[in-house]
């Protein structure tokens, strides 16, 4: 029997298991562009690390008082990210350890995201890790996006596990605060490094500070065996 026999495993995608902020930085600076707000800035866009790309899309409505709808401006930004999700997008290879080794030991997995169900399917299949994770979960399916549990939860019940049982890798602050809300244990490994005191974060089982450069399979798994429940 497996180690890790009762654990699920619930992957957070963009900027957890692969490096897609870059991409969906450069759809919204596009984005906004062609809208009329020409100077959209790396920093801007990491207060959006985190939280669905319908939200984001609300904000800048209101933000810069954008004319164009909420669904005008998520389809333009989408379409955009979409061109560069399948072939610009790359899987952080300590987290594809990670994936690989959970596969090999029969853990069930699955991806939570706030993006959408497209682009979801898009950056597995580009990165392959389309043969290990096969069940998905965008906050498009679901009433709330991060830092609401809705999409963890989802997740668990798609799973057939128990949320209490489950095990969320998470980047960013509302979503480890969304793990959290699930009744979820959480591995935080924090995109944006001056973010790593947030609160959200002091929720976490395990916190790397360092993030992806911290981040080793073989010390995540460790830390499953040591943290069954």
């Amino acid at each position: 029997m497996s180690r890790l026999s009762g654990i699920s495993v619930i992957f957070d995608l963009d900027g957890t298991l692969v490096d897609s902020e870059p991409n969906y930085y450069e759809a919204g600076r596009q984005t906004l562009a062609e809208h009329g707000v020409p100077d959209f800035t790396w920093t801007d866009h990491e207060r959006y690390v985190g939280i669905s790309t319908q939200e984001t899309v609300t904000r800048w409505k209101s933000l810069y008082g954008l004319r164009a709808s909420v669904p005008e401006l998520l389809a333009d930004k989408n379409r955009r990210y979409l061109e560069l999700a399948g072939t610009a997008t790359r899987a952080y290879p300590e987290m594809r350890k990670f994936v690989e080794l959970l596969a090999g030991e029969g853990v069930p997995t699955a991806v939570a995201s706030g993006s959408s169900p497209e682009a979801i399917a898009a950056i597995l299949a580009g990165t392959g890790l389309d043969a290990y994770l096969r069940t998905t979960v965008s906050a498009d399916e679901v009433a709330h996006g991060k830092p609401a549990p809705d999409v963890f939860l989802e997740a668990a019940r798609r799973l057939g596990a128990d949320p209490a049982d489950c095990v969320v890798l998470e980047d960013a602050a509302p979503g480890v605060a969304a793990a959290h809300a699930a009744g979820m244990r959480c591995i935080a490994i924090p995109y944006v490094a001056a973010q790593a005191d947030a609160p959200e974060f002091t929720r976490a089982g395990l916190l790397l500070r360092g993030g992806q450069e911290e981040f080793t399979a073989r010390a995540a798994h460790d830390w499953l065996v040591r943290n069954r429940g």
